[in-house]
């Protein structure tokens, strides 16, 4: 992991397309503003997990009765 050190108003840059700047900083809080192609998707890290989490969800069959779907291939080749 890098770490860098910044003050309000600086910036690091991520390639040639992507500007991270230091806005405020309050206590613990810190705000970040991004500048990035509207095509790069930018994620809090939480919402990032749980966005990944849903896909996995999604792309898991739910339970398959592999029974009733020989049963129905077999029933449709007969027919």
């Amino acid at each position: 992991m890098l770490v860098l050190t910044r003050k309000i108003g600086e910036s690091i840059k991520i390639n040639e397309d992507v500007k991270i700047t230091v806005i405020d900083v309050k206590g613990k809080n810190i705000r970040l503003g991004i500048e990035a192609p509207r095509e790069t998707k930018i994620y809090r890290e939480e919402v990032f997990l749980r966005i990944k989490q849903e896909n996995r969800s999604a792309a898991t069959p739910a339970d398959i009765d592999m029974g009733k779907i020989s049963q129905l291939m077999k029933d449709k080749l007969d027919s």
